[in-house]
């Protein structure tokens, strides 16, 4: 799975011209499920998204997680993060999951996240037409990509 996660101030999401999801001090996570991506993935992108430590310590330091803040997470899926632009100019979406798949990976990264106790993850409408707003603290964005993890440590996913 990929993701781009941004340390936000807050953050919101119309989807289809109704507010489908807001979130305060924490994270927006923009998701995308990849073709060969396994409930492994989508677990430890989970795990990885709420130990991320980026928010500031006592001395000014980033050495806490949203879970250590109290902070909220909106994650909104979005499948272009799979554009490959190796051809020409017009993004080719092969490598993103078909969307049945993807969704169920989509709500797993989310379900996961409240179960480590993440205080509140809200979403966007996965597949709809959205609109998103944030006011980015920092900023800071970090870039996830499970399968570069996986090549990394040779990782099998069999959670």
């Amino acid at each position: 799975m990929k993701a781009v996660i941004q340390r936000v101030e807050s953050a919101s999401v119309t989807a289809d011209g109704r507010k489908a999801g807001s979130c305060g001090m924490g994270f927006l996570v923009l998701v995308c499920a990849v073709r060969d991506d396994t409930d492994g993935d989508a677990r430890l992108l989970a795990r990885k998204t709420a130990a991320l430590r980026v928010f500031s310590d006592e001395n000014g330091k980033m050495n806490k997680s949203v879970l250590d803040i109290g902070g909220e997470i909106l994650a909104v899926s979005q499948f272009t993060l799979c554009a490959d632009v190796k051809k020409g100019n017009r993004p080719s979406f092969t490598e993103a999951m078909e969307p049945v798949m993807a969704e169920e990976l989509y709500e797993l990264f989310c379900a996961e996240l409240e179960s480590l106790g993440v205080k509140s993850v809200e979403k966007g409408g996965f597949g709809a037409d959205m609109k998103v707003k944030l006011v980015n603290d920092g900023p800071v964005t970090v870039l996830f990509d499970t399968a570069v993890w996986r090549k990394k440590w040779k990782l099998e996913f069999c959670i």
